[in-house]
């Protein structure tokens, strides 16, 4: 019971704090590293490595939230793409303008880790790419453009006040009162994904399959966030955030598996 308790303290804590969340929140985003890194072939393995050791003890893990700590007005943008409500068909003039949303920053980002630029800008390049394809499998963070992907949508979480775009980047995952490592391997124990959700997948499918996930009926709490929001849609949170990491590893060993190693 007090584990209970204490969980629904620490999402509340979670929550009331909005400013502290970030896409999937960090540990989110540690999961997805964690996974994926556990499904990379040899050869990108080997590529991964190599880049990451261009700073002393970095991981797959240790730069996921890299590219929200180093976000800037210019960047900012690159971490999601907002959809008309009630239209999750992507079109990139109208939701993409200049190319500054998630897709195209994943798209950008896969062409400098796959060329022949400097070793720091394909490091870069893969720290982004870590982070961004788990943003295009938050929900939110490909929502509507109308209460900007939740953040406007305000609701009471326990004794809390919040946004449901707080809700899904931290609380749902903090309300499993589990760390990076326990929440890493339970996923990885109960995948479902399969080799056709992540063959030949990409950006914009990725977005769309967010965006279909707002749209449905019940996601949008009226007022308050309960105990059948949570048992509800904590399947849904964790099969997006094992479908981000099959689907970041699957990217990474197309682009990084044919690299020629000095």
């Amino acid at each position: 019971m007090m584990k209970q308790v204490w969980g629904a303290l620490v999402w509340g804590l979670g929550l009331v704090l909005p400013g502290l969340a970030q896409a999937w929140g960090m540990e989110g985003h540690q999961v997805i590293a964690a996974l994926a890194e556990a499904q990379l072939s040899a050869p990108a393995r080997q590529e991964v490595q190599r880049l990451l050791a261009l700073e002393p003890g970095a991981t797959l893990e240790s730069v996921a939230s890299w590219a929200d700590e180093h976000r800037s007005p210019e960047t900012a943008p690159w971490h999601y793409v907002n959809f008309p409500r009630n239209d999750c068909h992507y079109d990139a003039q109208r939701d993409c303008p200049g190319g500054h949303c998630v897709v195209a920053a994943i798209a950008h980002e896969s062409d400098l880790l796959r060329s022949a630029g400097t070793d720091l800008q394909r490091l870069a390049a893969l720290k982004y790419l870590v982070h961004f394809v788990g943003d295009v499998h938050q929900p939110l963070h490909a929502g509507f453009l109308d209460d900007r992907g939740g953040n406007t949508y305000r609701l009471r979480t326990f004794m809390a006040e919040s946004n449901l775009h707080a809700v899904w980047d931290s609380g749902l995952i903090n309300y499993l009162d589990q760390d990076a490592a326990q929440l890493s391997r339970r996923l990885a124990a109960s995948s479902r994904i399969t080799p056709a959700d992540v063959r030949n997948w990409t950006p914009v499918q990725a977005a769309e399959e967010s965006c279909r996930i707002v749209a449905l009926p019940d996601f949008y709490p009226q007022q308050r966030v309960d105990a059948a929001y949570v048992q509800r849609f904590t399947p849904v949170m964790e099969a997006r955030l094992q479908l981000a990491a099959a689907r970041l590893a699957e990217l990474l060993n197309r682009l990084l598996s044919g690299m020629s190693l000095p």
